[in-house]
């Protein structure tokens, strides 16, 4: 008698085959199921800056764009902390890989070349900010340049302003932070600054008194017709795509639900101060 191993009839083979594909396949997928569980176990560490309302440690939810973030995050199943730093350095560090993204950015040529960008966490609302009693017109930002106007070197604003800035077409004046941009304004220091709409209503309410807040204005033209924000991401860290589609999925969710616009409607500018003169 042989004792060869006796052949499988050749009828059969295909389906061990088949076999032996179903249970990698399926091993395959218990082990992503087990690695994407391990990724959401522990807090993704997140930083970011000062910037009320949108990013604070003054308020309980740590301010609006980071509890979108937060909520978005939620909904695919993740933990968030925050890291408060200096803006310029948490994007360093982020881009160095020493953290898992950073919130929240505007969409700059050098961002979309470093980072992975995020869909639109919320458009901000950009308005020229100015002394009511300053008679500023203006349709393009060639026609600001009798004035003195207020910037910030880090801020995103827009590749024309910075053109312009940056030419002399505009006169600049380099200021720390927009707080101190208002207090420039009402000391008649300064003329005009671009700010987002929010921000400018939250500091007037917190900072000024009301007499004081009703000499500032806005003009009701805006400065950008759309500033999209974002969550950036390390492309350098091999998650981050993991991460990119599940935060871009529970935003999707978030702005389905409605829960996203309710979040946006939490500031409101403090009497006496309205767009426009």
């Amino acid at each position: 008698m042989s004792h060869r191993p006796r052949t499988p009839p050749a009828r059969q083979r295909p389906m061990v085959r088949r076999g032996w594909a179903a249970g990698a396949a399926l091993i395959g997928l218990l082990w992503a199921v087990l690695a994407s569980t391990a990724l959401q176990a522990a807090p993704l560490r997140i930083a970011t800056g000062e910037w009320p309302p949108y990013a604070t440690q003054s308020r309980a939810d740590q301010g609006i764009a980071l509890e979108i973030v937060r909520r978005a995050f939620a909904l695919s199943g993740y933990q968030v902390e925050y890291h408060f730093l200096p803006w310029t350095r948490a994007q360093q560090e982020t881009k160095a890989g020493q953290f898992d993204a950073s919130a929240y950015w505007g969409a700059s040529a050098e961002r979309k070349r470093d980072f992975l960008l995020s869909d639109n966490v919320l458009t901000e609302q950009w308005l020229i900010v100015h002394r009511r009693a300053l008679p500023l017109q203006w349709s393009e930002l060639r026609d600001l340049k009798g004035y003195t106007l207020g910037f910030i070197r880090d801020y995103t604003y827009t590749p024309e302003f910075w053109q312009l800035l940056k030419s002399g077409e505009l006169k600049g004046d380099n200021t720390p932070n927009d707080l101190a941009g208002l207090r420039k304004m009402l000391l008649g220091r300064m003329d005009a600054m671009p700010m987002e709409r929010n921000v400018a209503c939250d500091l007037l309410g917190r900072h000024f008194k009301p007499a004081e807040a009703a000499q500032i204005a806005a003009h009701p033209r805006a400065f950008t017709d759309s500033f999209t924000t974002h969550l950036i991401l390390p492309p350098s860290v091999p998650r981050s795509a993991l991460l990119l589609a599940d935060f871009n999925r529970g935003l999707k969710r978030l702005r389905d639900s409605g829960e996203h616009a309710a979040l946006l409607r939490s500031v409101a500018c403090p009497e006496g101060w309205n767009e426009g003169r």
